[in-house]
């Protein structure tokens, strides 16, 4: 056995650094030292501020969570480190594993993906989230040349522009009631609108705003037959929504999309779609994504502000300097 330090959600609102107990590693496990963690501010602040609604807790837990929500509970899922112990294939490299906050930890040696070269260990952390959009893009299956909206700007909503930046000839605008979404846009090279300007008679509109008007918007985007693909996860709130008026009469559709799985006709396994997203991590515009970094320490004093908004981000990666 040996020690490491874990964040946890202590309560509702409140979180603290905890000593762990972790196992050695047996012979198809490895050890990884963390060296970056990341904090998405859509599912992680709604688990924080304990929102999960009961009837999801089993949905939503993460793979390798501890305790159950709505706390104590240990959560995340973007976690980047190098293997100091485990197949000699695996030692000294640097991974991604689906893993919370925590200085050091043993999985089993199927459960990390060797992040490619190319591909910082910082910007590493975004792979889930990037994940998450290669699903999206999947569901919403895209053709040669549409017109396609991005609605809401903001972890997973600019993940998406920016694997769609490069769809051939489609015409992609990233839509966000934020005007300083403009900078990521242009960083990602896809248009910008705020909603009121947005360009309408969409094929395609993805939704991630995680708000009842930026779904509903997404609807008024669309051209008769246009589909509007839904990433948002609303916690336990409940969204409003008119469905008269043309929505029956321009046969409009509204399908969800969720990382949990994969579309059958796809073919692909969840390994596959992994390796797919660190691929595409090799392209440095997806820095843009990472708006700040704190150190481990100050995940406590961190995950309120980053909760409640007064510390606006995207990704917000957390640095391990010193492995303890």
């Amino acid at each position: 056995m040996f020690d490491a330090s874990a964040f946890w959600l202590a309560s509702p609102g409140s979180g603290e650094i905890r000593t762990e107990q972790v196992p050695d590693p047996g012979s198809d496990e490895v050890m990884v030292r963390t060296l970056h963690s990341g904090v998405s501010r859509g599912t992680e602040t709604l688990v924080f501020q304990g929102r999960v609604p009961e009837n999801q807790w089993a949905t939503m837990r993460a793979p390798f969570q501890a305790g159950d929500f709505p706390a104590p509970v240990k959560y995340g899922y973007l976690n980047v480190g190098v293997v100091e112990a485990g197949p000699a294939h695996l030692l000294g490299r640097t991974v991604f594993c689906l893993f919370p906050h925590q200085t050091r930890y043993v999985v089993p040696a199927a459960s990390v993906t060797v992040v490619p070269d190319g591909v910082p260990a910082a910007r590493a952390v975004l792979t889930g989230t990037v994940e998450t959009a290669v699903n999206a893009i999947w569901d919403a299956a895209p053709q040669l040349g549409d017109r396609i909206s991005v609605v809401g700007g903001g972890m997973v909503g600019s993940s998406v522009a920016a694997v769609l930046a490069g769809y051939p000839g489609a015409d992609v605008q990233l839509v966000d009631a934020d005007p300083a979404r403009r900078a990521v846009a242009d960083a990602l090279g896809v248009d910008f609108a705020l909603p009121e300007h947005a360009r309408e008679e969409r094929d395609l509109v993805i939704h991630a705003s995680a708000s009842p008007a930026g779904l509903s918007r997404s609807l008024e985007l669309l051209r008769t037959e246009g589909t509007v693909v839904e990433l948002s996860w609303y916690g336990d709130r409940e969204v409003p929504l008119r469905l008269g008026e043309g929505f029956h009469s321009r046969r409009l559709t509204i399908r969800s999309s969720q990382v949990g799985g994969i579309a059958p006709q796809r073919g692909r396994s969840y390994a596959e779609r992994l390796g797919l997203a660190l691929r595409l991590l090799r392209d440095d515009r997806f820095d843009a994504l990472i708006t700040g970094r704190s150190d481990f320490a100050q995940l406590p004093e961190l995950l309120p502000r980053l909760s409640d908004g007064s510390l606006p981000a995207l990704c917000h990666v957390i640095d391990y300097p010193d492995g303890n």
